[in-house]
């Protein structure tokens, strides 16, 4: 059963060809507390949040970054589009999905509810996925697999 996560961090250093977001365990039972949202959370029963991270390109770091902050754009971005394509095709994205890991490359899936009601899972790198999810405030989940080969893997 694929686990829902979130974004914790993004770190954009732009003197880097690359940059890394973190993904976070989201706490089940967080709704239910009164608490604020702790970024170094523990389960109840005293394990750490599981989280990991994915090394993506600058130009998807500042798109996930600006739709983080809210910063409005003149002209539509290519995450844009792909927002305005699956709302005017009669779509909606409801979640996206980190469906796999090997040879230390993610994939991933846009999941997409047609106007008929039928699921579609669009093949996307997992940046474009997470930057169109952000913007669309859908729940990120990865599968169980991915967690556990990223926690074992020297990803870095």
């Amino acid at each position: 059963m694929p686990v829902r996560m979130e974004l914790s961090r993004i770190l954009i250093r732009e003197l880097n060809d690359y940059q890394l977001i973190e993904l976070r365990e989201v706490d089940p039972d967080a709704d239910q507390r009164d608490e604020p949202d702790d970024p170094f959370a523990e389960d109840p029963d005293g394990s750490a949040m599981r989280s990991f991270p994915i090394v993506i390109g600058l130009p998807e770091a500042q798109a996930i970054e600006r739709r983080l902050k809210g910063i409005p754009i003149k002209r539509p971005q290519t995450h844009d589009l792909m927002a305005n394509l699956i709302g005017e095709l009669g779509g909606e994205l409801v979640s996206v999905t980190i469906t796999d890991l090997r040879e230390h490359t993610f994939f991933a899936t846009l999941d997409i509810r047609t106007g008929a009601g039928e699921m579609l899972h669009v093949d996307s790198r997992p940046s474009d996925a997470i930057a169109l999810g952000i913007a669309g405030g859908v729940p990120i989940f990865v599968a169980e697999h991915v967690l556990e080969a990223a926690s074992s893997d020297d990803l870095l």
